[in-house]
């Protein structure tokens, strides 16, 4: 199961940073487009017009999936803000009580998100609402990134808590203290 676990964050980590990606690829062809189109032009010539229509809506689209994507990932490696200072001064067992109520908190949280942008995915697509570029995008399609997003990011906040239910300490803690030994070692 952990395996199985693991591939989920690795994938839609994998997913964010192909959307990363994606956008970089496609600002640096408008750009080059542009500085040819420009190039060509100081020269005399005719101009060859390279752009991608709807550029920045792509952009905004696969940003949010590189957003919501990483959510997984992004928590077991403890990457997100949390006040440690205020943990450490409840010992381990009050420290593992905090962990396990914020992490209910945060399950709960997340998980009324996920169901509220799923009927949001469903709504856009039996409404059949569109994007209003140049280039018509269902909208279904890029909410549905958000969608999944949030719910491996709610399955991994399931996750950290039923292994600090079972007494193990979860991956965000692992990966904190990771880095506070080799903040230590420097």
């Amino acid at each position: 199961m952990r395996k199985a676990l693991d591939r989920v964050y690795g994938a839609a980590l994998a997913g964010a940073c192909l959307a990363m990606v994606t956008i970089a690829t496609l600002v640096l062809i408008q750009v080059a487009g542009r500085v040819i189109d420009q190039s060509l032009e100081a020269l005399g010539m005719a101009r060859l017009n390279i752009s991608i229509p709807s550029v920045a809506e792509f952009g905004g689209f696969l940003f949010v999936a590189a957003a919501f994507l990483a959510l997984p990932a992004t928590l077991r490696a403890a990457g997100h803000v949390r006040v440690t200072l205020i943990l450490r001064a409840f010992g381990p067992f009050g420290n593992r009580v905090l962990a396990a109520l914020v992490l209910m908190l945060a399950v709960g949280l997340a998980g009324y998100a996920t169901w509220y942008v799923i009927l949001d995915v469903i709504d856009a697509y039996t409404a059949g609402s569109v994007s209003y570029g140049q280039v018509v995008v269902p909208l279904w399609i890029p909410k549905s990134f958000m969608a999944l997003g949030l719910a491996i990011f709610t399955l991994a906040l399931v996750d950290e808590l039923a292994t600090t239910l079972r007494g193990d300490d979860p991956a965000f803690r692992t990966a904190e203290r990771a880095r506070d030994d080799q903040q230590g070692q420097n």
